[in-house]
């Protein structure tokens, strides 16, 4: 089973949604901008997906670039945008039971299927 933290509105998040289907994938889709995400579950994903909030930040996002001193935030202060401001997280984001990857490029959830 694989959980994807999906934006129907991206076109990279509908691609890597389409090729969990095409390969048989069992899916259970998580609309985060409908679902928000708790800061705790984002720490679960972060850890999953082995990355930093900066990492996972979506720098060209109004939301991003409406908050003051933004490029001297902590990454704690940084997972509390991510929380705030959903629109700032890159996606598709997708996970198994003990693992997960940033699904951008496509290539990075072909890697990450053929591994587990």
């Amino acid at each position: 089973m694989y959980t994807i933290y999906h934006n129907p509105r991206c076109r990279k998040s509908r691609e890597a949604l389409q090729y969990l289907k095409d390969h048989g994938k069992q899916i259970k889709v998580v609309n985060y901008l409908k679902e928000p995400l708790s800061k705790s579950t984002l720490k679960e994903i972060l850890a999953q997906i082995e990355l930093q909030p900066s990492q996972l930040l979506r720098r060209n996002e109004a939301d991003w670039k409406a908050i003051e001193n933004r490029n001297k935030l902590t990454e704690d202060q940084l997972l509390d945008v991510l929380v705030n401001y959903p629109k700032t997280i890159e996606r598709p984001i997708v996970i198994s039971a003990t693992s997960g990857v940033l699904a951008r490029p496509l290539e990075n959830l072909i890697s990450f299927l053929n591994s587990n």
